[in-house]
Formats: structure tokens, C-alpha cells, sequence
């Protein structure tokens, strides 16, 4: 790995083009170097994973909404839609929207954390979605993904955009227009000029994660992938971009990051260098924000251990800056304390996860945040007695340089009305590739057939799972597989009163 060093220039200063970011990812983009049978392995555990939240999610409102919207623009020969017969096409950027909506709905797939936050596997459904419209083989396919996680994964790591309050898919932008340019075998002056077209349509705050958060933080990252699409084709039409939209005096560093004075560094693969990133990403066992994943282990462990919730006098977590700050009392967000609030809210609340993971010693994606468990009146009293507080042992770890040693997790006090104090620790969670049991080939499948248990036919799941275990052997058509179809009349379409324009 390389790391280059980013800064604002004024314009008078003529940046060459060769030595911009946008120009660097590009370069990524454009090496056509093979990918390695562990990333490829990889890659189909996480369109397996895509494949079993998706599934789970789709007659859930805001699922239901980008459906209808995407089954408004249909195409022959176009891309497939979950749950949808696969002989329906729609075109590509409205069925990454509906697709990729699917697959962020429960919070439940794979993540990156450093610098900043990231749902990496958001890259499959505009990448994928392209790849079905174009006819693309499974290879290029692979390839391409293997480049949009090494860039998102990438800039995750140099740019930290949360601290300026701008939401991480604006380093989502840039990594799928990146692999789509990667799919599409684009001339690098084309992949160039869509990463700086993708970044700059794509920069939102995150209020779309803040207070009482809606139905937007599933549709912010599909958003971000249709917009990469879209600005992938106007650069293939000869069109071009605001440049250089990482260094620029009036752009995205000098005005939106850290200002005119700041610098970045971004890691990114020499020429010829295997893309790996995604092997440093990590699924999610629990439907919930992945800072909340070890901490529900822990929680199942030591929940055992309490004989009465009612004596239970204050509970604390000590944990990362970042856990406190996002999902813990530190965010200063009253909504996460409230019963009522949203279930995108609850999944952003480690004080919510931690009282019913204690009381339950379990977590499950929609028996969790039912109204009624939410409500429950000793839940909720056990759930004021909750607080967090950075640590800076935890804060430390959560930053470590070498993967390996990096921790989400925290340490968790549990102080009895008799004075009792029970505490213990759990660094990462148990499905994370340092933990008690990494998750492998098998638990994908495991996950994929317990979400799609009662919605898809069995003959379904096994024709999916044999298609996308031979991803690399696909050709054209042979893409539209990688889509999963429910039963019709499962299906849910919009209420009559939900009509929109489409």
C-alpha cells in the first residue's frame, strides 16, 4: 500500500491531474490485476449476506416504497429487483435504489470502521445492477467489487467526515462509480472525472443519523449508489466534473472536511497490488449499528447473571469515543431513551440494546424492536438506569493500526442496589474475524436461510446459493440468478393512499 498525502491547492497552483485522489482512485479502478481466491470467497459471503437482510426487509415500509418507485421504470433487458420475478427488468439505477434498500432497511450486513463508518457491501447493488443491464460475466463482476470495497474501505480509513457532521456515503459515492468504472473497463478519464461527479452529488449531513432518525438512513446509501450509476453514464457521454473536487480551494477538504490547512492521508493499492480491503470488513450476527454488536454478546453473557432487574441500581459502559458520542449517551439525543421512538432510532440506541440483550440474552431483527418489547414497563426502567462514558483505553483500541487488534467493544459495570458490582469486558464481537467464532462460508448460509425461512421456497434458496457459490463461471444472462424471487402474493405493494408521482 501507498499513502498519499491530500491538501487543498489554490487554483492558480493547476494541480495536475496525475497527482489528485480522485486520479489515484482511478488508477485502483483501472489496474486490472487478478483478484485472489480469498477475496473472491469473501465476496460471495457478502452477496450471500445482501441477499439474506434483503430478503428479511422486503415488505417493510420504506422497502416497499423504493419497490414501487423501481417497478415504475422498467427495461427490457435491464437489472433484476429483489423478490421480483426475475424475467421483470427495470433499469439500473432504479433497481440499485430499490435493491439497496433492502439491503441496509435492517442494519444488518457488513461494516468498516477507522477514521469513519461504512456498510461497505452498499457497493454489490449498484455494482450488481450494472452488471445485470450490461450483460457483464461474473469475473469482471468480482473485480469490480473487489475495487468499489478497496476504495470505500480506502478512504474510510484517511478521511474522517462524521466530525464535520457529512454522512458516510460520501465516501460511498466515489468507491462505486470506482467499481463500476472497474466492471465496465473505462478509460481511466472517464472512471476520473465520475469518482469526482459521484463525491459531489453525494455529500449529505447526518442528521439522517441523528435525534429521531427515519426511514433515510436505509434510503441514504442506495441513494448514493444511483447517483454513482448516474454520474458513471453522463462521463461515458463525454460529460465531466467540479475538479479537483478532494484539493480544490472551494471544494470539498478547504470547504466541507477540515479546511484550507488541513492535510489527509489515504492508503491505496500500488500498481499491481492484490485489492484485499474487503478481508479487513466484518458482517454483523446482530440487526443492529455494529457498535452494538459486542456489546450484545456481552450483555447475553452477563444478563444470566442477574437474579432481579429491579435491583439493579445503574449500569455504565465504558467504551470507545465513538460508541459514546454515535449510539450512547454522549450523543445527547433524548429520542434514544424513548419508548416510542422509531426502530432506526432504537438501532442507534446502545442504552435500548443493552437493557433488552440483558433481560432476553438474545437478539432478534424484529422481536427486539417490537413496539410492545420497546414499551415494556421494567425494560424501560432498566433502560433509564443506562449510561455510557468514553474511555480512553477503548478510544485507543477502536484507532489500533493493525486490524487484528482493533476493538469495538467496551466494558460493561453493573451496580446492584446491595452494593454488588458486576462488571467484565468483550473486545470485538464473537462473529468478527478476531473473535470466539469468526464467521465462515457456512454461517453466511446459516443467515441467509433463517431470514429467508418462511418467505422464499426452499428450491428458491438452494437455486441461489448454487448460482452465486459459482460466481466467477456466470456469463451474461446468467447474473439475473444472483437475484432472489419470493412468492407473488407475498409481495406487499403500497397502500391506495400512498400514491406518489411514478
Amino acid at each position: 500500500m501507498r499513502d498519499h498525502k491530500v491538501r487543498t491547492y489554490a487554483s492558480a497552483d493547476d494541480l495536475a491531474v496525475t497527482n489528485q485522489l480522485a486520479w489515484k482512485i482511478t488508477e485502483v479502478a483501472a489496474d486490472a490485476v487478478a483478484v485472489e481466491a480469498e477475496v473472491t470467497d469473501m465476496i460471495i459471503n457478502r452477496m450471500i449476506d445482501n441477499a439474506a437482510v434483503a430478503v428479511a426487509s422486503l415488505n417493510r415500509h420504506p422497502v416497499v416504497t423504493a419497490r414501487a418507485q423501481a417497478l415504475a421504470h422498467g427495461r427490457a433487458g435491464g437489472a433484476a429487483v429483489f423478490g421480483v420475478d426475475s424475467g421483470q427488468r427495470f433499469h439500473a439505477e432504479w433497481a440499485a435504489w430499490a435493491n439497496g434498500t433492502a439491503v441496509r432497511e435492517l442494519d444488518y450486513h457488513d461494516t468498516f470502521l477507522a477514521a469513519d463508518y461504512s456498510h461497505p457491501g452498499d457497493n454489490i447493488p449498484p455494482i450488481l445492477a450494472v452488471a445485470q443491464q450490461v450483460g457483464s460475466s461474473g469475473a469482471d463482476l468480482i473485480r469490480a467489487i473487489a475495487t468499489g470495497y478497496e476504495i470505500q474501505i480506502d478512504l474510510v480509513k484517511g478521511i474522517c467526515l462524521h466530525e464535520h457532521r457529512i454522512d458516510h456515503i460520501a465516501h460511498l459515492g466515489p468507491s462505486a462509480a470506482a467499481g463500476i468504472g472497474t466492471l465496465l473497463h473505462l478509460e481511466p478519464e472517464t472512471i476520473y472525472q465520475a469518482v469526482q461527479q459521484a463525491l459531489h452529488v453525494t455529500i449529505s449531513t447526518r442528521q439522517s443519523r441523528k435525534g429521531a432518525i427515519s426511514s433515510w438512513k436505509a434510503y441514504a446509501p442506495s441513494h448514493a449508489g444511483k447517483l454513482a450509476i448516474e454520474a458513471v453514464d453522463r462521463c461515458m457521454r463525454g460529460e465531466g466534473a467540479p475538479s479537483p473536487i478532494y484539493e480544490g480551494e472551494d471544494s470539498v477538504i478547504a470547504r466541507i472536511l477540515s479546511g484550507p490547512d488541513a492535510e489527509y492521508v489515504v492508503p491505496l493499492p500500488e500498481p499491481g497490488e492484490p485489492k484485499r480491503a474487503i478481508l479487513e470488513s466484518y458482517t454483523k450476527e446482530h440487526s443492529a449499528e455494529y457498535q452494538s454488536q459486542a456489546i450484545i454478546d456481552l450483555a447475553c453473557l452477563m444478563g444470566a447473571r442477574i437474579s432481579g432487574w429491579d435491583q439493579v441500581a445503574a449500569i455504565k459502559l465504558f467504551t470507545s469515543h465513538h460508541t459514546h458520542y454515535v449510539i450512547g449517551t454522549g450523543a445527547n439525543d433524548p429520542q434514544k431513551m424513548d419508548p416510542k421512538a422509531s426502530r432506526e432510532t432504537l438501532d442507534h440506541s446502545i442504552m435500548y440494546i443493552l437493557a433488552v440483550a440483558l433481560q432476553d440474552q438474545a437478539w432478534h431483527h424484529v422481536r427486539s424492536y417490537d413496539p410492545g418489547r420497546a414499551e415494556r414497563e421494567d425494560t424501560v426502567r432498566l433502560w433509564h438506569k443506562i449510561s455510557t462514558e468514553e474511555d480512553a483505553g477503548w478510544t485507543q483500541r477502536y484507532h489500533h493500526p493493525d486490524p487484528a487488534k482493533r476493538a469495538f467493544g467496551g466494558r460493561l459495570e453493573i451496580t446492584m442496589i446491595s452494593g454488588e458490582v458486576i462488571t467484565d469486558e468483550l473486545a470485538v464481537a464473537n462473529a468478527h474475524p478476531s473473535g470466539a467464532s469468526p464467521f465462515g462460508r457456512d454461517d453466511y448460509i446459516r443467515k441467509f436461510r433463517t431470514l429467508s425461512d418462511g418467505i422464499i421456497a426452499e428450491a428458491e434458496v438452494a437455486r441461489f446459493l448454487e448460482c452465486v457459490q459459482n460466481l466467477g463461471a456466470l456469463r451474461g444472462d446468467d447474473l439475473g440468478g444472483l437475484n432472489v424471487e419470493a412468492p407473488a402474493d407475498y409481495l406487499r405493494g403500497p397502500g391506495t393512499d400512498e400514491k406518489g408521482i411514478f
